[in-house]
């Protein structure tokens, strides 16, 4: 169990990580480590999808819930105090991060185990190291500049011909 400081995504960022993910009303939306909602909360009141804040720390599950209450959206949004890594991601279809370079490394594997194809990945100023992002968003915000990345879970047909030419590369090596 990691717990990393809570840093706060502007809203304007949170806007554009949700745009950028192209979020369709209904989508499941989940924000790892979710801080005080904000990004679960726009999801909803903003995309009108679902969301799934994932949050260990006491404190922000309290600002959560208060926030959620407060917003209207207690019927959307599903809270749930735990680790991150333990919880079960295979019906998200977003996943925001807001981490540290490391924990987006450690959750790589789980998210590629568990996403389903088509799946998106939007990462908050660190990238999820090893992956390829279709697009990098920059969102200049009270003079600092924001990097958005997102990613998309391949679909199988993209796998297999990502396998296959991984495959041909090993065999021109031997």
């Amino acid at each position: 169990m990691t717990i990393v400081p809570f840093v706060p995504s502007p809203k304007p960022v949170v806007k554009r990580m949700l745009e950028l993910a192209d979020i369709k009303p209904g989508e499941l939306v989940y924000d790892l480590g979710a801080g005080d909602g904000r990004i679960v909360i726009e999801a909803v009141k903003g995309f009108n999808a679902k969301g799934v804040a994932v949050e260990i720390r006491p404190d922000l599950i309290e600002r959560i819930n208060e926030n959620v209450r407060k917003e209207g959206v207690r019927d959307s949004i599903h809270v749930i105090k735990g680790d991150l890594y333990k919880v079960k991601l295979s019906k998200a279809d977003v996943v925001t991060l807001y981490l540290t370079s490391d924990m987006n490394a450690k959750l790589r594997f789980k998210l590629e185990r568990e996403l389903k194809p088509g799946a998106r990945v939007v990462a908050h100023d660190f990238p999820v190291l090893g992956w390829k992002p279709r697009e990098v968003l920059k969102v200049k915000y009270e003079g600092e500049v924001h990097k958005i990345f997102l990613y998309k879970m391949p679909i199988i047909k993209d796998l297999r011909k990502e396998l296959e030419v991984s495959f041909n590369r090993v065999k021109r090596r031997i």
